[in-house]
């Protein structure tokens, strides 16, 4: 049985979701309003489904939409890569990654994959966790790094790297003073990052068990005001130490001792199941292990 589709009416049905309307989607591959409207609607013939809701000039995926959706996206991706297999340095590489992998784990390696692939073109999202776990799925992101568990039934997640969380307070803070009571600790005013983020979760698995309660008094969604803010004596927080390095070396914070056993968390790696690896993801991924067992 011959083929009934072609990427052509492919990469419209992925622009159609994309955009939303048939004439925004025309115009990002290039086609006039009737040929993309007639790409569609081939598509549809041929797989003798509908794909879309039809509200007005919304379009919206329907059930069968979002079953073809990954496939679709990935079968061009893979076709992009293909178009692209003889032209050694071309790679478009889009990554997702939570804030503390982004500012303080990501940019070497991105600069070490530009100068290893100086054609390359990257692109960095950078969100919380279940923001990108979110983008990911949707496939609008080649793979991800997040700072805690993944659960997405249509995700894989690989542990990519170990990261320390520590306990901090300013200085000259009570509970910065000498050994601190965990119960005094636990009704402390706290600064923690806000729910989806991948710290937050990490914090409560961590801490709860030993604390049995945090009192927050305030969310903040970036790690970077919250340790500034914790250094300006308004509470006591938990974060990478990778973050908060700096402050704990100016003496601007200091750790919080209070009996706890060491904080540990594994960072993740995650793609959707139905993703093409393409040169670009692979070339990256070998060059984040390689930077592991160095």
């Amino acid at each position: 049985m011959g083929l009934k589709l072609t990427l052509r009416e492919l990469e419209v049905f992925v622009a159609v979701a994309e955009y939303g309307t048939v004439t925004q989607a025309a115009n990002h591959v290039a086609l006039t309003q009737s040929a993309a409207s007639q790409a569609l609607d081939k598509l549809e013939t041929g797989l003798d489904v509908r794909l879309f809701d039809r509200i007005g000039k919304r379009l919206s995926l329907n059930e069968h939409g979002r079953l073809l959706w990954p496939k679709a996206r990935a079968m061009l991706d893979a076709a992009q890569d293909m178009q692209s297999l003889f032209n050694a340095g071309a790679m478009s590489l889009k990554i997702g990654a939570s804030s503390t992998v982004a500012n303080y784990l990501l940019p070497q390696q991105l600069a070490a994959f530009r100068a290893a692939w100086p054609l390359a073109r990257l692109e960095l999202d950078v969100a919380n966790t279940r923001d990108i776990v979110d983008a990911v799925a949707a496939l609008r992101v080649d793979f991800g790094f997040i700072e805690g568990p993944c659960h997405h039934p249509d995700l894989i997640a690989q542990p990519w790297r170990q990261d320390e969380l520590v306990v901090f307070a300013a200085a000259d803070h009570p509970l910065a003073q000498g050994e601190a009571a965990r119960q005094d600790l636990a009704k402390a005013e706290w600064i923690l990052r806000e729910a989806g983020s991948g710290t937050r979760e990490e914090v409560d698995r961590l801490l709860l068990p030993h604390l049995a309660m945090l009192n927050v008094s305030m969310e903040l969604g970036h790690s970077e005001a919250i340790k500034h803010a914790v250094a300006a004596g308004l509470g006591v927080s938990c974060l990478s130490r990778r973050v908060v390095a700096d402050l704990l070396q100016t003496g601007a914070v200091v750790e919080v001792s209070a009996g706890l056993p060491t904080l540990t968390r594994t960072l993740y790696q995650v793609q959707h199941r139905d993703k093409t690896l393409t040169r670009g993801m692979a070339a990256f991924q070998n060059m984040t292990m390689a930077a592991l067992l160095a």
